[in-house]
């Protein structure tokens, strides 16, 4: 058995288009301070290039899920996101994270946490860090686990086995409401802006309000160091009024810049996470981006072309691709559930040190 405080049985994997290391809550240091500690040796952390450690140098792949059986009525495991800051001495739990999210229920059943059930095994999910719940289904025929299939997710190259993610009960997970402010429309620093959390906190306002088309690429848009700075003022502005408090040294809201689609979707998005453009969007973040497309009078409502019906596809296009979020509506036009396509992939398992 490994000594907690030097190394730990890790997965590591790609879930959706970030990737991390997926660990069994007792198999880690169990205060938060010696855990967080351990996690940052194990991502070489901090470090711009995290070369002394599993991290990529990247926020999407300096990423950690810690995973243990559930003792909650009809919840099979219970899953706490870390995100562990790059060039930061940091670990924090302030934020979910959806595409980690699409290894959970593998890894479950990799684990032994969760028998498999037949060609597919669906595991319902808590998420620590919202209180919310997700249900994963997982391929496993002949009852164990498979990540070959045709499903194709923008953002990972080639097909793997469709993990389809079912959200429960989002809204306000972090903030206390969709709408923080209860507002659909709140201007903050003389731009319009929807401050919503249907499962991530994110500020969206329209591109074109602080100077950009919304089309830019990723380098582009992390080389606008005065994009960057205005959009910060703004984040740090709704912090308190998110019910975040002070968000200087957090990870969320997250920054989303919205435009007209050019691709057939329904609106396009660049996102900063916070500080850095996203190669793609985060689950969670495409969800409350295609919510607010769905509130009459917001800045994404003006900007995205929504289908009609109760049952909604809106497809979110981003800087390599989309993401398809379905949303389904009540009698007056609030989303009451959320569904997306993700993938996952083991890459490693073993031992991780210190």
């Amino acid at each position: 058995m490994s000594d907690p405080s030097v190394s730990a049985p890790c997965m590591w994997m790609r879930g959706g288009t970030s990737k991390g290391g997926y660990f069994l809550k007792d198999d880690l240091p169990a205060e938060p301070s010696a855990r967080d500690a351990f996690l940052l040796g194990v991502m070489g952390s901090p470090d711009p290039r995290q070369i002394d450690g599993m991290g990529g140098a990247d926020p999407l792949t300096s990423k950690v899920a810690v995973v243990a059986k559930s003792a909650r009525d009809g919840i099979d495991v219970d899953y706490l996101f870390l995100q562990v800051f790059v060039d930061k001495a940091v670990v924090t739990d302030a934020q979910n994270c959806g595409n980690i999210l699409a290894g959970i229920g593998p890894f479950a059943i990799e684990r032994g946490l969760v028998a498999a059930t037949g060609d597919e095994t669906p595991v319902a999910i808590y998420m620590e860090n919202t209180g919310q719940v997700a249900v994963a289904t997982v391929q496993t025929p002949g009852g164990k686990v498979t990540y070959k299939g045709e499903a194709a997710i923008d953002g990972v190259p080639g097909t793997h086995a469709p993990v389809p993610l079912e959200f429960r009960d989002t809204a306000g997970s972090s903030c206390g409401a969709l709408l923080p402010t209860g507002n659909a429309v709140d201007v903050v620093n003389g731009v319009p802006v929807t401050l919503i959390d249907n499962g991530m906190p994110c500020v969206v306002l329209k591109a074109k309000d602080v100077g950009i088309t919304g089309y830019e690429d990723r380098d582009t848009l992390d080389a606008d160091t005065q994009l960057k700075a205005r959009i910060e003022a703004i984040r740090l502005a709704v912090g308190e009024r998110m019910n975040l408090g002070d968000v200087t040294d957090k990870s969320v809201p997250k920054m989303m810049l919205v435009a007209p689609p050019r691709n057939g979707g329904a609106v396009t998005v660049r996102s900063f996470i916070p500080h850095r453009a996203h190669a793609t969007i985060g689950v969670l973040g495409a969800v409350s981006v295609a919510t607010a497309c769905l509130l009459e009078g917001s800045p994404a409502a003006e900007v995205a072309a929504t289908p009609a019906g109760a049952r909604k596809t809106l497809s979110v296009e981003h800087p390599t691709g989309e993401m398809t979020c379905v949303l389904e509506t009540d009698e007056s036009g609030a989303v009451v559930s959320a569904a997306l396509l993700r993938t996952a992939r083991k890459l490693m398992d073993g031992i991780v040190y210190v």
